[in-house]
């Protein structure tokens, strides 16, 4: 069975830092080394059948990338890559940050465009998250009452990132791996 791949968009380094830890916990015998989507090509993403896809919130729910103000490509420049894929069968789980103080009217809005692509194309996206403990107006990272992914602040909460990923990951991982999870 494959390992976890997992890959980030990251403006400040805050994303990368998460996607670090998250490899971290999960260990290099479940996952590889995060990679920078500016970095990654289509054929790296497609090699894994299971990932954790990570991306900080830019503009009003936009994805990262050069158009919306970052310094360098993120998953704006990435996406186009998709077009003719199908995902089908790809287990998808993913993470997202946010300001919930000073962005509160679109708090960790950005997650929710790759949850819309990642599902347009086939793939079964994981994870989804509950918004307790969280202070925030609106968010439209959230279905059915839960943020379809983890969502950290690392500016307000910083002191829950760890235990919200540990939480996390012991959710995701059984489904993102469920042969080892058996086998265990």
């Amino acid at each position: 069975m494959g390992k976890i791949g997992i890959f980030f968009g990251t403006d400040t380094g805050s994303t990368r830092l998460v996607a670090k830890k998250i490899y971290s916990l999960l260990g290099e015998e479940l996952a590889d080394k995060p990679k920078n989507v500016n970095r990654a090509s289509l054929d790296d993403l497609l090699q894994y059948d299971a990932l954790i896809l990570g991306t900080p919130s830019y503009g009003i729910g936009d994805l990262p990338g050069m158009a919306v103000g970052c310094q360098e490509r993120s998953w704006q420049e990435f996406v186009p890559q998709l077009e003719h894929c199908d995902l089908t069968g790809k287990r998808i789980a993913l993470f997202g940050l946010g300001h919930q103080e000073r962005y509160a009217s679109r708090f960790a809005s950005s997650l929710i465009q790759l949850y819309r692509v990642f599902c347009g194309y086939g793939a079964d996206v994981i994870g989804r998250w509950s918004t307790d403990g969280y202070q925030f107006e609106h968010s439209d990272s959230i279905i059915d009452g839960q943020f379809v992914g983890l969502v950290l602040d690392q500016r307000t909460q910083p002191h829950l990132t760890d235990e919200r990923i540990r939480v996390w990951l012991s959710q995701v991982t059984p489904e993102l791996l469920p042969v080892r999870a058996e086998a265990a």
